[in-house]
């Protein structure tokens, strides 16, 4: 669903051809752990899909709207091979680059880790192109770290900030912006804070995940970040992930067994 509603909020533009990854829908009856990853083959096949689709439009720029964090994996690799001098822009409250040996099965932990070259050997090989290097990313809205992420982060030589009291300045993200030709920029809408906008997981006390808390930021400071990433006509790619419209589901809950809504 967060796909779709995505699809009607962003502005239209009948230059951008669009394509739908087919993703069958969740299910725990159906979907297990399968060596450290829950539905680790749904995840390698759906990847595939989009690796796929990538192929076979060869499109210069990408945008990705809907899923889990790890819908950038596809799309941040294949827009490497196209600009080698790339940084990627991580707007996110968690790391993302937890692997199957700490203990978390979901993969949309597992991205950033993997598209540094680092995690379970099935999900690095779906890698088309190098990995990215420590100093190619720059971590905005991140929040507190389990020790395992920090060890990963401090061994990799990432540098980051836990921006739980203040985000990066305008001028580091100047910065960074300044040394590369192209950007990529993920967007987690986990970032924001519930005050601020409620539909992000975080907003649902009856999930949990790894026990890591959501984000600060207020939309007027994302917009403010985006407006300064806009203003470098540098981004290449693109990435919403985690919308969780859970209204608009209650809504549809509420609604799709009605026979009067039907005939």
């Amino acid at each position: 669903m967060g796909a779709k509603l995505l699809t009607q909020i962003l502005p239209q533009n009948s230059n951008q051809p669009s394509f739908e990854v087919p993703i069958a829908p969740p299910s725990e009856a159906k979907f297990q752990i399968e060596n450290g990853i829950f539905a680790r083959n749904e995840v390698i096949q759906n990847t595939k899909k989009a690796q796929d689709i990538l192929a076979r439009y060869e499109p210069q720029k990408v945008i990705t709207i809907g899923g889990t964090c790890y819908v950038s994996l596809a799309s941040f690799d294949y827009l490497h091979a196209l600009y080698p001098k790339l940084g990627i822009v991580w707007l996110d409250a968690h790391p993302d680059v937890s692997a199957p040996k700490d203990n978390y099965p979901n993969a949309h932990a597992f991205v950033l880790g993997t598209l540094l070259g680092e995690g379970d050997a099935e999900l690095l090989s779906l890698l088309k192109n190098k990995p990215f290097k420590a100093d190619e990313l720059l971590y905005i809205g991140l929040q507190g770290l389990h020790s395992y992420q920090k060890e990963f982060l401090d061994k990799k030589g990432v540098s980051y900030k836990v921006q739980d009291k203040g985000f990066v300045s305008d001028e580091e993200l100047k910065s960074f912006i300044d040394k590369f030709d192209a950007l990529l920029v993920h967007f987690d809408i986990d970032v924001l804070s519930v005050e601020h906008f409620s539909d992000t997981y975080f907003a649902n006390p009856t999930l949990v995940g790894d026990g890591s808390g959501g984000g600060k930021m207020s939309l007027e400071k994302l917009a403010h970040i985006l407006t300064l990433l806009d203003k470098s006509s540098k981004i290449v790619g693109f990435s919403i992930a985690e919308y969780l419209p859970f209204s608009a589901y209650k809504l549809q809950e509420l609604f799709k067994d009605f026979d009067f809504l039907k005939k």
